[in-house]
């Protein structure tokens, strides 16, 4: 029965990468996917509290991966200058609207080329909500940490989230995962492992008028294991802890010293 229902899903979508799948699939219903944006505001600034960030006005900040901005406006209501920097142009579209006259500047772009786009040596850059695993590659992701480490001010933070993949994979009907739904819209992902990536498979149902539309994408997502994310953040030398976050994420916090 799994191999039919792959199939099907296979037979209406083709696997695309994180940014079109986003552009196309996720972005437009990402703000109802959250739910009470409220309480999901509240929860990144508790994240924030808990890395214990210089407290620097006017400092300099930089999300990457900053979709509607859970991180982003709770950074500039601290006192930091942001950039930040997404591939979706949709949910970016979303932070500025939200972000009114906080200090933020917004960057349709390829997170791993973030060093085209700042400046000066940054106090806070962040990469959070399962951002890393959306890189196509251990290559991108290494270089990406190697200029994470280069744009870091003494005494700057660097902070992550994502999910650990490699850990504990699931199995059978666990790799079928209910997000959210309502009268209108039923969203559920599907997990497919492969030695190095995750194929994500979302399934959409959306009611139009009297019917159930189904539309299907799907993409593909490193399987990054947090003990390599540690030994390359140390081999950068910097000052590097981990432990949980909401959401069974892994959170990786590494400090210039």
């Amino acid at each position: 029965m799994l191999n039919i229902i792959l199939g099907l899903a296979s037979a209406r979508c083709d696997v695309r990468t994180a940014q079109n799948h986003y552009e196309t699939h996720l972005g437009p219903i990402y703000s109802w996917m959250v739910g009470d944006m409220d309480a999901a505001f509240a929860r990144s600034a508790a994240e924030l509290d808990a890395l214990h960030l210089p407290r620097l006005t006017g400092g300099a900040a930089l999300d990457l991966g900053a979709g509607v901005g859970l991180h982003a406006l709770p950074l500039a209501q601290r006192g930091y200058a942001v950039t930040a920097i997404d591939s979706c142009r949709p949910l970016l579209d979303e932070l500025r609207a939200r972000a009114q006259h906080l200090p933020i500047k917004t960057i349709h772009a390829d997170i791993v080329a973030f060093d085209c786009h700042v400046g000066r040596p940054l106090d806070v850059i962040l990469c959070m909500g399962d951002t890393l695993t959306h890189l196509p590659t251990l290559a991108s992701v290494d270089a990406l940490l190697v200029a994470v480490a280069a744009a870091l001010a003494q005494g700057g933070v660097f902070a992550a989230t994502f999910r650990d993949y490699v850990s504990a994979p699931l199995a059978a009907e666990r790799r079928f995962i209910a997000v959210r739904s309502d009268e209108r819209r039923i969203l559920t992902c599907f997990l497919e492992y492969a030695k190095d990536h995750v194929t994500v498979y979302d399934l959409l149902l959306e009611r139009e008028d009297d019917r159930w539309q189904q539309r299907v994408s799907s993409y593909p997502k490193l399987r990054l294991a947090p003990e390599w994310v540690v030994a390359k953040l140390e081999a950068l030398g910097l000052a590097v802890r981990r432990n949980l976050a909401p959401g069974d994420m892994v959170r990786i916090a590494a400090t210039r010293t």
